[in-house]
């Protein structure tokens, strides 16, 4: 979602902004802007499209200045135009702004009949005209903000700057993340930003705003209020970001770059896990005890969800426990009847998911032993919970989500095994059986990268295609899901996926020889039943694409092409069916000629309701 970046110290800003804007596109967006303090008075330079937009902007007409604020917008209110880039100005007022503002007609409508003009169609722009009419009322500009906050309903991340004053900046969050920096005597200044990989080339010493916070800084000092007007402190803590710096090394783009890396992070992740001496798996931090439970509730987004519709085929079978799994965006507003003995498991790649953290809170208030599994310690959704599992995926640039989904696999796989012990579902030797086909999975996605040239070729079958299905049964039809979106985000191909045994409730209405089915079929007991629907849809002429560990000539079924995985315990098959599916989605992207990295109108990090 949208990146804020301010910086206040003692060097010109605007270039050291860009930059730092640099960090924060994996988030998505379609105009950027920044601005900054000049011998007392507010310049801004903004753009519509990328940051180079906007780099070119800035070489034609720089700014100066050594304090200053930058951000990078995705469109919720308004085109995206450069009229409605941030920063907004009002006055001596001027704003840089993460979230909705639930209110802003109601403030627009009063703010326009005190004589307040509107340039923009964002609901940011009533933030700055609010402040400055507490300022033109004769507030100064910390009772101004103070007093505007009061009046704002949302979720926001500000970031504000006032003409005149070269040494304040004021920054404020309400259910949007928002992180401070430290400087030091290399990096004088202080930092403010959307999360720590922001500011990692300034600074590692982090501390984060609660909720309602909001904080006034200096050149040299960070003062934080509460939502009262309390003053508070808040935790310094030595921030990992400054790791987190990464290129492309030499693959074309961040997703080709991702899915190679997955056996080296699923190795890490299983290393954090997995007691390989002993052949068992290693919870012993976690504090929840699942033999007690009688219900768990996972709740997450997009490839997270899919994840959690993995993890409930996983932990019913291997686990024993009931599971319940929900679109984050609907959970909390369907009152769900949660059990005095259940838990809640969190899943988001950044830990700052807007509709996942909501739920979150929302368990929380109902007394839930709540658990997350992030790639992002330092997220909101790890510092809400009671327990987080990390995924150890590192950075993930790409907005597909790749190495992050089989990361999560990765440790609701292993959260299974443990679940299934404390149960007494699973016995010693179980465990074992099941630990060593975990540890094969980097040799077996390894292997399957070598052979990435045979997805490359049949994914030019879909090049030309309006539409594709996707099929699966059982435990793979998550799979299915997750091929679907991964072909819709990249590619713009309209894609959907079916459980295999639904076809004939309608969906085998649209099957003709130009209708690809990719039918993820690993063997398993649905198998027979799966190659069933999979005759149906030869029978129609369909176009398949068959991923599976057996032989499609053994089937008895014209096949177009095949995907071949390999051998492995049905347990791991989730994880081994993501590889095909990712590549085929991103060799149809490439040929195609479409942003991979940054597919329109999506965001990396969707941290607004």
């Amino acid at each position: 979602m949208c990146g804020i970046v301010g910086i206040i110290g003692t060097e010109p800003v605007a270039v050291r902004l860009l930059d730092a804007l640099k960090r924060l596109e994996y988030r998505g967006y379609d105009s950027a802007g920044i601005a900054t303090l000049h011998d007392g008075k507010l310049e801004r330079r903004r753009a519509k499209g990328k940051l180079v937009a906007l780099e070119k902007r800035l070489s034609d007409e720089p700014l100066g200045g050594t304090i200053g604020i930058g951000h990078t917008r995705w469109a919720t209110h308004g085109k995206p135009t450069e009229k409605n880039a941030h920063p907004h100005i009002s006055g001596g007022v001027c704003v840089v702004h993460n979230g909705i503002i639930e209110n802003f007609k109601i403030l627009r409508a009063e703010l326009a009949s005190d004589g307040y003009d509107f340039v923009t169609e964002t609901d940011t722009e009533v933030i700055a005209h609010l402040i400055a009419r507490e300022i033109d009322a004769g507030n100064d500009p910390q009772a101004a903000l103070k007093a505007s906050l009061e009046r704002l309903e949302g979720a926001f991340a500000l970031a504000v700057l006032f003409q005149g004053h070269d040494n304040l900046m004021i920054g404020a969050r309400r259910g949007s993340p928002f992180a401070i920096g430290y400087g030091s005597d290399d990096q004088p200044g202080m930092f403010i930003g959307s999360d720590a990989f922001a500011l990692a080339p300034f600074t590692n010493r982090i501390a984060y705003l609660e909720e309602g916070d909001w904080v006034v800084l200096s050149k040299d000092s960070a003062t934080i209020y509460d939502e009262g007007g309390a003053q508070v402190n808040r935790p310094i803590t030595t921030s990992m970001a400054n790791a987190l710096l990464v290129d492309k090394g030499n693959h074309r783009h961040f997703m080709a770059k991702e899915i190679h890396e997955q056996p080296e992070v699923i190795s890490r992740t299983l290393s954090h896990y997995i007691d390989l001496g002993n052949e068992k798996v290693d919870f012993s931090s976690l504090d929840i005890d699942f033999q007690s439970l009688d219900r768990l509730s996972i709740t997450a987004c997009g490839t997270a969800y899919y994840a959690g519709l993995v993890a409930k085929y996983w932990i019913e079978k291997w686990g024993g426990l009931p599971v319940d799994v929900d679109v984050a965006s609907e959970f909390r507003y369907r009152e769900p009847l949660l059990s005095d003995n259940g838990a809640a498991l969190f899943v988001s790649q950044s830990g700052e998911t807007a509709d996942t953290l909501a739920c979150l809170a929302y368990c929380n208030e109902k007394n839930q032993k709540t658990l997350s599994i992030v790639n992002v310690q330092e997220s909101s959704i790890a510092r809400g919970s009671d327990a987080v599992l990390p995924t150890l995926a590192g950075p993930e640039i790409g907005v597909a989500s790749t190495k992050a989904f089989t990361c999560q696999l990765t440790v609701l796989a292993a959260l299974t095994i443990h679940i299934g012990r404390q149960r007494g579902v699973l016995s010693k030797e179980q465990e074992v059986e099941l630990v060593h086909s975990l540890v094969e999975v980097p040799r077996l996605i390894s292997e399957m990268l070598v052979e990435e040239a045979k997805i490359d070729a049949i994914s030019q079958q879909l090049v030309h295609a309006k539409d594709v299905l996707y099929l699966g049964r059982g435990i793979h039809y998550p799979l299915a899901l997750e091929g679907a979106l991964k072909l819709k985000e990249i590619s713009y191909i309209h894609a959907e996926a079916y459980a295999a045994g639904e076809l004939k409730h309608g969906p085998i209405a649209l099957i003709d020889e130009n209708m690809p089915v990719v039918v993820v079929v690993p063997k398993d007991g649905l198998f027979d039943k799966t190659i069933s629907n999979c005759q149906e849809v030869a029978a129609r002429g369909g176009q398949i694409i068959f991923i599976s560990d057996c032989d499609a000539k053994t089937t008895g079924c014209d096949f177009v092409s095949q995907i071949s995985l390999p051998r492995g315990n049905e347990f791991i098959a989730p994880l081994l069916c993501a590889i095909p599916v990712q590549l085929l989605a991103y060799y149809t992207a490439v040929h195609m000629g479409t942003d991979v990295d940054q597919p329109r109108n999506l965001a990396k990090s969707v941290t607004v309701e």
